[in-house]
């Protein structure tokens, strides 16, 4: 199959799932999402051991893309409520997906970038590397990421990262949990590599048993959390701070909030 927007590779049982759109820093289209439900639907019932994520160029993933939120105004609400369900859709397939899966985030992993990159079960950066949920900086909900990274970091942690909106970096993702390994820049390959090879050489069955048994454990509180994500994403889109957030970025000028 032909992708637009990612590139698909398989060498020795590794798939590299390549988010493609560097000119636009790999920000995310509801076309790139649709692709990686795509691609990984297609790995989870392929002959690959193990799956990668990264992105092509200097950023990881910088979220949604702002050129597709300028659209958002004149969408009708099945389409906001269809919009989360992709969202929500492509989290999912990747958190409970039945092979291991390493994110080999080599730049910038913003908003639901960040996402993407801690769904992992690994998650590898280069050092100095930003991370971010700044969703509340032009008037959105961080919605569908909060469930998962109130799994991972607990919910004061989860609280000060999306409330605040604020960049860190990978070195701090490390302490907090979202990142298993901080490493050189130059290194980062390679690391991902061996960790992959690692992988290979343990049982399929046994990992996908033991992937499905953790998220079975987390999948009533999941259920549940996601649902009230998705109709708080939708929701977030017919916000006037969101419109005035998203008008205020492209127009490069601070937002004038309201009450």
């Amino acid at each position: 199959m032909s992708y637009k927007t990612i590139l698909v590779t398989e060498a020795d049982g590794i798939k590299t799932i390549m988010l493609n759109r560097p000119e636009r820093r790999n920000a995310m289209t509801p076309e790139m999402q649709d692709e990686l439900i795509t691609a990984l639907e297609k790995a989870a019932s392929g002959q690959c051991r193990v799956v990668v994520l990264t992105g092509a160029g200097e950023a990881f993933c910088a979220g949604l893309d702002m050129v597709h939120l300028q659209t958002i105004a004149k969408k009708s609400q099945p389409e906001h409520v269809a919009d989360a369900e992709r969202v929500s859709r492509l989290f999912r397939t990747l958190y409970e997906l039945p092979k291991p899966t390493i994110a080999m985030v080599q730049g910038p992993a913003i908003a639901g970038g960040t996402g993407l990159a801690m769904i992992c079960d690994f998650t590898l950066a280069a050092s100095g590397v930003k991370f971010g949920f700044t969703e509340v900086k032009i008037g959105f909900v961080p919605a569908l990421v909060s469930a998962f990274l109130t799994l991972q970091v607990g919910e004061k942690r989860a609280r000060d990262l999306l409330l605040s909106g604020r960049l860190f970096s990978s070195e701090e993702a490390e302490r907090l949990g979202l990142v298993n390994h901080v490493v050189h820049a130059e290194e980062l390959v390679e690391h991902v590599m061996s960790l992959a090879r690692c992988l290979k050489g343990n049982s399929p069955q046994s990992m996908a048993a033991t992937k499905r048994l953790m998220a079975m454990q987390n999948r009533a509180w999941l259920d549940a959390a996601l649902a009230q994500a998705m109709t708080a994403n939708a929701e977030a889109r017919a916000m006037q701070d969101f419109y005035e957030g998203v008008t205020a970025f492209l127009e490069k000028r601070k937002p004038v909030w309201g009450k």
